[in-house]
């Protein structure tokens, strides 16, 4: 156990140190940059000025270097569309946000996607079935930014009934964002929860459970229910690395002041500190999520084991 611990925190590390080269060097092969005249009008004097005074005149390793350096003591620099604060700071305020539109939408989904899964499951093969399975599909391939456009055009200009965007103002700027947030995350538990369902209704335990005489609801409610829902913790790692980074369409298109819609405005401004910043931590969330998710399934599943550093079935 502990060589496999060491193993996957030895490749989380590797990974980090890939993407931040990998970022450090697209951002800045990308045309333009934070003091261009287009995006920050000012003269040749006062943007030599500015490039040297962020570094931006050295050769792109000692760049790197440098940049690396001061982050592994926890210094990330100052983003640049908020020059009175720190990355850190400016994270840290706007991830709230981030937490709690990610963490509705992603409760709203499982108390959503788990029964509808389910009732399709069992009601396999009928209307019920049909509709769960066409709604998932629909839930999966429409991206969330058409959802969020479609459902401003219908209930805010057309119905008039919500707002356009915002946020923390009233109870109603929050209906939106979350359902748009928690729809792709609903249809994904609903077929996920489905496909599990059906495997473990035609497994031998449970026929042997029918013939034992038990009620078909004791079986669905002692022995299918709580055996299908173990798959789920596959997608328990990308739906909480969703919530707690937040949805970058959502944030965007609704005006939420969240570390998704900072994000985009980094990219779009050439805020190199915060691209940087929010790139290395999306993909230690996303990589320590999915560490942690091998973990708690070689627990709760009895036929996976850790055998020498590697998983087996």
């Amino acid at each position: 156990m502990t060589r496999y611990l060491m193993v996957h925190v030895a490749g989380l590390l590797g990974v980090l140190l890939i993407i931040s080269a990998l970022t450090f060097v697209v951002m800045h092969a990308i045309p333009g940059g934070p003091f261009d005249e287009a995006e920050m009008p000012v003269g040749k004097e006062t943007k030599a000025a500015l490039n040297a005074k962020y570094g931006f005149d050295r050769p792109l390793h000692e760049q790197y270097l440098r940049y690396m350096w001061a982050a592994l003591q926890g210094d990330f620099g100052v983003p640049f569309q908020s020059p009175s604060e720190t990355v850190l700071g400016l994270i840290g305020r706007t991830w709230k946000v981030s937490l709690l539109l990610g963490g509705a939408s992603t409760l709203l989904s499982v108390a959503v996607g788990i029964p509808l899964g389910f009732l399709a499951a069992v009601k396999q093969n009928t209307w019920l079935d049909y509709t769960a399975s066409t709604a998932s599909v629909l839930g999966i391939v429409l991206p969330p930014f058409v959802v969020a456009m479609l459902f401003v055009q219908l209930f805010s200009l057309e119905l008039q009934l919500l707002p356009t965007g915002g946020w923390g103002d009233s109870w109603q700027q929050v209906i939106m964002p979350v359902v748009t947030f928690a729809l792709g995350i609903t249809a994904r538990i609903a077929r996920y929860t489905r496909s599990s369902v059906l495997e473990v209704l035609r497994s031998d335990f449970v026929r042997t459970a029918r013939a034992k005489g038990l009620s078909r609801r004791a079986v669905l409610q002692r022995h299918v229910l709580r055996n299908s829902l173990t798959p789920l913790v596959t997608i328990a790692g990308p739906l909480l690395a969703g919530a707690i980074t937040g949805s970058f369409f959502v944030e965007t298109i609704f005006r939420i002041p969240g570390i998704g819609l900072y994000f985009t405005r980094s990219a779009l401004e050439r805020d190199y500190p915060m691209i940087m910043a929010l790139t290395l931590l999306f993909a230690a969330l996303i990589t320590v999520v999915y560490f942690v998710t091998d973990i708690i399934y070689a627990w709760i599943d009895p036929r996976v084991r850790i055998v020498g550093g590697r998983e087996r079935a």
